[in-house]
């Protein structure tokens, strides 16, 4: 029998995926799927952005690139973080990535060992809390509650950082709440993190561009006291509706620079040379299908959040950012999981249980706004009439 490695056992995975293998294997069946499950926008790449990548193509970019990306995207990253948020990132600290991921997975790979401690949202992106078992770190998981509007708590975090905590993981917009957490908190937390000089802090920013209600994105850039340990995730999957070219960057700290770069040759040699000039067509160019995006979900996030809280027994708090709502089902008296694959074999209807998100987050669905209006009023009545006519086990 093949011998592998003890820490594979522990590597876990995203199980929105899974989810949506098992929706496209019933539709292919001819069942009638309503996806609200994976996070992806149901908007097409912008024109301009997909004819820049083919003029690349075009123009001869065939070959491998720096591994830490082609200077004029590492400029042009540089360049839209200072017109956004008025912060000085120097392109030479902005290594681009094949997508999000691989920024979780290289921060968390060079701060996590056994004995080292790694905080990270619960609920949020199962992969923090996969990738941390992985490295054999311990996992400590900063609570996330409905009762904050699902914003973490600058006092309650700082109170589980101890001598042996390597990272904190912090993640506003977020998955899967959708929760925002506003300066005031982010000021508490920065100002408390001066007595812990040894923690690095991963912001996974991914969301930056999808706030509401008149909220603003504290980009955690904008705080020199952390700069020097800070690393910041961001990319274009979200904004851009661009989760299948894999692209995103991030912004490293120091000598953890050099140590992504010499992961990047191992791992990935560089990202495709087309999509980084999407990717620069992207930033440089028009912003105007974003802004429609971002208020079509808001047009979203309102039906929903309006028709979950007219189903029995359920509640659910405005999200103000990312495109999820995450209501709470605990009334209902099924288990969070359980009701998923329920309305998903008798309804159709894709959702995700709020424990696949983490320990915090049984008693809540995850659903995704990112599908048309038509199809989440559609969604919401099979919900509704399920839950009328069926109590739980």
């Amino acid at each position: 029998m093949l011998k592998t490695v003890a820490a594979f056992d522990r590597i876990g995975e995203e199980n929105a995926f899974a989810v949506l293998a098992r929706a496209n294997a019933l539709a292919a069946q001819g069942r009638d799927v309503i996806s609200l499950g994976i996070g992806q926008p149901d908007f097409r790449t912008p024109d301009f952005i997909v004819e820049a990548a083919i003029k690349a193509l075009r123009d001869g970019h065939h070959g491998y690139t720096a591994a830490n990306g082609i200077p004029a995207l590492r400029e042009a990253v540089a360049a839209d973080l200072h017109k956004r948020f008025k912060v000085e990132v120097s392109p030479d600290s902005v290594m681009i990535m094949p997508g999000g991921k691989p920024t979780m997975f290289m921060s968390i790979l060079m701060l996590g060992e056994p004995g080292a401690e790694i905080m990270y949202p619960d609920p949020g992106f199962p992969i923090y809390r996969s990738m941390i078992e992985f490295t054999g770190a311990t996992p400590v998981p900063v609570p996330i509650r409905e009762e904050n509007g699902f914003a973490f708590s600058a006092e309650e975090t700082l109170k589980l950082i101890t001598p042996k905590t390597r990272l904190l993981i912090i993640n506003s917009p977020a998955n899967p709440t959708g929760g925002v957490t506003p300066k005031s908190e982010i000021d508490k937390l920065v100002a408390g993190l001066e007595k812990w000089p040894d923690v690095a802090v991963m912001s996974d920013e991914i969301y930056d561009h999808m706030v509401y209600d008149g909220e603003k994105h504290v980009c955690l850039l904008s705080y020199p006291s952390i700069r020097d340990r800070l690393i910041l995730l961001n990319g274009w999957s979200k904004t851009y509706a661009m989760t299948g070219w894999r692209l995103g960057y991030a912004v490293w700290p120091g000598k953890l620079y050099d140590y992504a770069r010499k992961l990047s040759v191992n791992l990935h040699s560089c990202v495709n040379a087309s999509a980084q000039y999407a990717g620069l067509a992207a930033l440089t160019g028009p912003q105007d299908e974003v802004d429609k995006m971002v208020a079509e979900f808001d047009r979203r996030r309102k039906v929903v959040v309006e028709g979950l809280n007219k189903l029995p027994g359920v509640s659910c708090v405005v999200p103000k950012g990312a495109f999820y709502a995450f209501p709470n089902i605990k009334a209902t008296g099924w288990k969070a999981k359980e009701l998923a694959n329920t309305l998903l074999n008798e309804t159709g209807v894709v959702t995700i249980g709020g424990p696949d998100f983490g320990i915090l987050g049984e008693g809540y669905l995850r659903l995704s706004y990112a599908n048309s209006t038509e199809n989440i009023l559609k969604a919401l009545g099979r919900m509704g009439d399920f839950l009328a006519s069926r109590k739980a086990a």
